[in-house]
């Protein structure tokens, strides 16, 4: 299916000479062009060179949120380049679990009236790790190239259902006129010899190849070796082939011809194809390593082979950090849909005896609304079935769906369906269907495939509930711990604001209060228990129950008292605090510091400035040495904002924390004279882009008029 309007035939010229051209200015092995669909956020390969297109098939679609340096070159518009494999497994695990072997790679935005995608360049590993400044120029020069080729066409460029293979164009190269006098060594040698395409097709054999493998010439001409040898057909071999292909680089190996006879194999590839030398093993092997029996095909020639292991295996790390069921679902949604050329996709739970829909794409939400909460024994739709029995059922087209569910095909304008159970250890945990727009065959290395990968999402899915469930625990206790209003105090605006961290994170203990002491006096706290997990949140609410009854005292007495509390709770757990004495008729502040962040107080007059209150820390409360809290005592200002937070809000790996808290005063300088609730959510956006955002956010804003 094409996403984009047709374009002229001399237009895709255009383009493919541009791209051999490319690879020719630029020394690379092979390259390719990604152009980003219209009508879904995903870049789908378009034309190949000096790469076989059924080698790269398994990564022709990719989606645009993806981790990886191809669709990274898009989102942030620049030229990425990946020297070595470790660097790829360093920067982009995801991406280098799929992609094993060894070669540099550069990807580079193609962005002119547009945004159209993303020029790929693949070198060989013997490549310096880095780019000199002249290679860039050609690469940068190249993706302007195209560009404009792009820039040219009226409308959008057709996107084919299968990558353009473009010959790479070599007009220095002389014609052979000796191949006549070559064929004529070539049969004479007692080694075999074989030539095959980028695609690995057999284009020439010798008489001695065709004896050793076997088979007769007329039988391997045209078929790749593990098409017409039975005993070559092993992901294994193919293997070997498309690592000589990437890397460019001779690969050997040697093989079994059953019963008892050994085979080395020597490939040398270039940019035009694969030289194969094939001679006997002579080695002795032990007698206890059985030759492989060979009783059924592994893949059938339309299958990606290989590809779809290594597809597989991207896929699998790309769930492996999936930490919420929403995040299960992205992953779904952006990676396995494209990788499968699927459009609709909706992934159920079982939940009491009913399928809640968790996440969907590419349908309409009243199809959803009807769907969502059907009984596991319903013959609506197969979902039921196929959770109940354990086994996936594929639909060709709505013909077939309509056989066994006449109910089904009416429900959407889908033509073809792949129903996933969802399975952990006997236990169902739901359903995954991935829809098509049109009618689509699926073959035994597709169902095989996704058969695995509906494995996959089970586990990750599996997982995910119970963090979800866990999560939900401890943030919702979390939650009913904080205070969920605050007291009105005449003469103080108050306003706060708790974010929690991001995924990947537990519940954490930051917390805050504000204490009415009388109509002239308050108390105002913040804190943060160390941890993050149920235990941190249960001794947060102890934290402020304990505050709460020594509240009034001196500032000092009153950590003191707390430090006491949690002596007796003997926990193992620290907790740091800041306990102030807002004093609104003497307009002083008392404060003492259990090792928390120091405040920052705003004043108005005669300018603006932000300045962080010295006060002297005490230790950590839990400590247990009946520690002494100095009180430090200063003014309030009118028209001050007195602002308490926790270390969410300004810690960051790779800058010194005094740096950031002096950034947070100077942004709260310019922050301008605003009602203090619109002030907070300020100093929360300013804070977010800037951090890790791995740790709880607490803050309490306290203006005094």
């Amino acid at each position: 299916m094409s996403t984009h309007g047709p374009v002229g035939g001399g237009d895709v010229a255009s383009l493919d000479e541009a791209l051999s051209a490319t690879v020719r200015r630029t020394g690379a092995l092979a390259g390719g062009v990604y152009l980003l669909a219209s009508r879904e956020p995903v870049l789908v390969l378009t034309a190949v060179c000096g790469m076989p297109v059924t080698t790269v098939a398994p990564w022709a679609r990719v989606a645009v949120s993806a981790a990886g340096p191809l669709p990274e070159a898009l989102r942030e518009d620049r030229l990425v380049w990946v020297g070595r494999q470790e660097d790829m497994a360093r920067l982009y695990p995801n991406a280098a679990a799929g992609l094993p072997y060894q070669f540099a790679v550069a990807f580079a935005p193609l962005h002119g009236v547009r945004r159209y995608g993303v020029l790929s360049l693949v070198w060989s590993k013997s490549h310096p790790p880095s780019l000199t400044l002249r290679e860039r120029g050609h690469i940068q020069f190249s993706a302007r190239r195209l560009t404009q080729v792009l820039d040219q066409v009226p409308g959008s460029w057709t996107i084919p259902d299968r990558p353009r293979a473009v010959p790479l164009r070599r007009p220095d190269l002389p014609p052979d006129q000796a191949g006549l006098a070559a064929v004529d060594i070539v049969q004479r040698l007692p080694l075999g010899v074989l030539g095959l395409d980028l695609e690995g097709r057999i284009t020439y054999l010798n008489d001695a190849a065709a004896r050793l493998l076997g088979r007769s010439t007329d039988r391997l001409l045209g078929n790749t070796p593990w098409q017409a040898v039975p005993w070559l057909d092993a992901p294994v071999h193919e293997e070997h082939y498309r690592a000589a292909v990437f890397s460019r680089e001779p690969v050997a190996f040697t093989a079994l011809r059953p019963p008892d006879r050994w085979l080395d194999f020597r490939l040398y590839p270039d940019e035009s194809g694969i030289s194969v030398l094939l001679s006997p093993n002579h080695d002795q092997h032990p007698a206890d390593a059985p030759p492989p029996r060979v009783t059924a095909r592994l893949a059938t020639p339309k299958d990606a082979g290989t590809g779809r292991i290594h597809q597989l295996i991207h896929l699998s790390a790309a769930l492996s950090q999936t930490v919420t069921a929403a995040d299960v679902i992205n992953v779904v949604a952006d990676q396995i849909l494209p990788a499968f050329g699927a459009q609709g996709m909706v992934l159920s739970t079982a939940d009491s005896g009913r399928l809640r829909i968790t996440g969907h794409r590419g349908y309409d939400p009243r199809v959803v609304a009807r769907l969502d909460g059907l009984p596991l024994d319903t013959d609506l739709t197969p979902a039921g079935h196929v959770l109940r029995n354990g086994s996936p059922v594929f639909f060709t087209d709505p013909e077939e769906m309509a056989r066994e569910y006449p109910k089904a095909s009416a429900l959407s304008d889908k033509q073809a369906w792949a129903f996933l159970p969802l399975v952990v250890s006997d236990r169902r945990v739901g359903c995954c269907v991935l829809s098509y727009d049109h009618p689509r065959s699926f073959s035994a290395g597709d169902r095989a495939v996704l058969v695995s990968l509906g494995g996959l999402i089970a586990q990750a899915m599996d997982r995910a509930l119970l963090y979800d469930a866990k999560h939900d625990l401890a943030h919702g206790l979390q939650q009913a711990l904080l205070p969920t209003t605050l007291p009105r105090i005449p003469g103080l605006a108050v306003a706060a604001r708790y974010l929690p961290s991001a995924h990947g994170m537990d519940v954490g203990g930051d917390f805050y209060d504000l204490i009415r002491l009388s109509d002239t006096t308050a108390a105002a706290v913040i804190g943060d228990v160390q941890g993050h997990n149920i235990n941190a949140a249960a001794l947060m609410g102890q934290v402020r129950t304990a505050v709460h009854a020594t509240a009034g005292a001196r500032p000092g007495e009153v950590l003191s008292r707390t430090d006491r509390v949690l002596a007796d709770l003997e926990t193992d757990l620290f907790v740091s605090c800041l306990y102030v004495h807002i004093d609104l008729a003497g307009r002083r502040l008392h404060l003492a510091s259990a090792g928390h962040l120091p405040p920052l107080l705003r004043t108005a007059a005669p300018a603006a400035s932000t300045a962080e209150l010295d006060v002297e820390p005490g230790p950590l409360l839990g400590i247990g040495a009946a520690a002494e809290y100095p009180v430090t005592t200063a003014p309030l200002p009118a028209g001050s904002v007195l602002a308490l937070y926790t270390d969410g809000l300004v810690e960051t790996p790779d800058r010194d924390i005094t740096e950031s808290i002096a950034a947070l005063a100077h942004h709260l300088t310019g922050a301008g004279d605003r009602p203090v609730g619109e002030l907070a959510d300020d100093l929360v956006q300013y804070a977010i882009p800037r951090h890790t955002y791995t740790d709880d956010i607490a803050l309490l804003l306290l203006h005094s008029p």
